[in-house]
């Protein structure tokens, strides 16, 4: 019997490479399966992938959006190559199915499947797809989605979820009456909340009692948002400023309401956590993918967006952080319809899911 082999091609930002990560476990775990990343020297998978033992092969290409006219023309000169690198790989590899997963090295790597008729797959985990998967969409024999509002981009989908560590699916609820907020913005931080929080921190401890804030920081801006609140008067004794939280399920636990973004990872790890959110969308994000993946976690009632251009309204993001911070009622009804967004099995889902194209398709010659 020939053995499974999958060929993963993508990557750039954690968002793309932590679940292909976790997918591959359970490629190899349940289909004993032999896995080639493929992707760029720019991107994370060149320190992720090789940390996790598996090969990894690098093409060159670059991106097309959000990017100046330059940029984007010497991409789509590179664009022919990059898919010739990708269809030699694939010769090479003989794999039985190709994994598109997002980001630069997706495009090429899926094209080239498409070309040499090896059956591909391509991840979506935001409602507004990539503008690569948009390409590919209707071509690609299955699509793993996040979203059911992302499955009319594709032929095929299937809501599967976004594959998180099982940790956040366990949690216990939170300790005590009093509410706890949890501000993160990523690993750098988002300098709107470092400037944002200190401005209305006094006010929102005030108006809310008992309440503790933990907030993420980022390291670059450390020092200065902990002056800022420093300086803002509030009880030093309920709020923490940290540069980066590294047991972020025990973090979740911990907290009645999450402040944060709306990427894609974040809001799969608030579901399976079953956390209630105010959701501020980064309004730079490519295709505007982070404001649609908000719409659709409050349409499912688990969270509340708030705008980023709205927090120049006086009184607004305190208004927003009390009137959910003073409502428990509130806060438990999202906390339940979060949790009904959550897929625990996600990786296990996606990995069945390649191993059948691979069973039912034809390798390359």
């Amino acid at each position: 019997m020939t053995a499974l082999r999958v060929l993963i091609a993508g990557g750039g930002t954690g968002g793309h490479i932590i679940p292909a990560l976790a997918v591959s476990r359970e490629l190899i775990a349940r289909h004993a399966a032999e896995i080639l990343f493929v992707g760029t020297a720019r991107g994370l998978e060149s320190r992720l992938v090789p940390e996790s033992g598996l090969q990894l092969r690098l093409i060159d290409v670059g991106p097309l959006k959000n990017v100046s006219l330059i940029t984007r023309l010497q991409t789509l000169a590179r664009l022919p190559q990059s898919i010739s690198e990708c269809k030699r790989l694939i010769r090479e590899f003989q794999p039985g199915v190709v994994f598109g997963i997002g980001g630069y090295a997706s495009g090429p790597g899926v094209a080239a499947a498409l070309r040499l008729k090896v059956p591909a797959m391509v991840f979506e985990p935001n409602a507004m797809p990539g503008l690569a998967n948009r390409l590919v969409g209707k071509r690609v024999q299955a699509a793993a989605i996040n979203f059911a509002d992302a499955a009319k981009w594709f032929r095929h989908a299937e809501v599967t979820g976004i594959p998180v560590r099982p940790e956040f699916f366990d949690l216990p609820a939170p300790a005590g009456a009093a509410p706890h907020l949890l501000v993160f913005g990523g690993s750098q931080g988002a300098r709107i909340f470092n400037t944002r929080l200190p401005q209305i921190v006094r006010a929102l401890l005030d108006a809310v009692p008992g309440l503790t804030i933990l907030h993420q920081s980022g390291l670059r801006n450390f020092e200065v948002t902990q002056a800022a609140y420093e300086g803002s008067g509030a009880d030093s004794a309920r709020w923490q400023v940290q540069t980066f939280l590294n047991d972020m399920p025990a973090q979740f636990a911990r907290a009645h309401l999450v402040l944060t973004r709306s990427g894609a990872s974040t809001v799969a790890e608030e579901a399976a956590a079953g956390k209630p959110a105010l959701l501020i969308p980064f309004p730079a994000a490519a295709d505007n993918h982070q404001h649609c993946n908000a719409e659709a976690m409050v349409a499912a009632g688990a969270a509340v967006m708030l705008p980023e251009s709205e927090l120049e309204i006086p009184g607004r993001l305190l208004e927003a952080l009390t009137g959910l911070l003073t409502d428990p009622a509130r806060l438990a009804a999202m906390s339940a319809a979060a949790r009904k967004q959550a897929h625990p099995h996600a990786a296990k889902r996606i990995a069945d899911r390649l191993a059948e194209l691979a069973k039912a398709g034809a390798a390359p010659e």
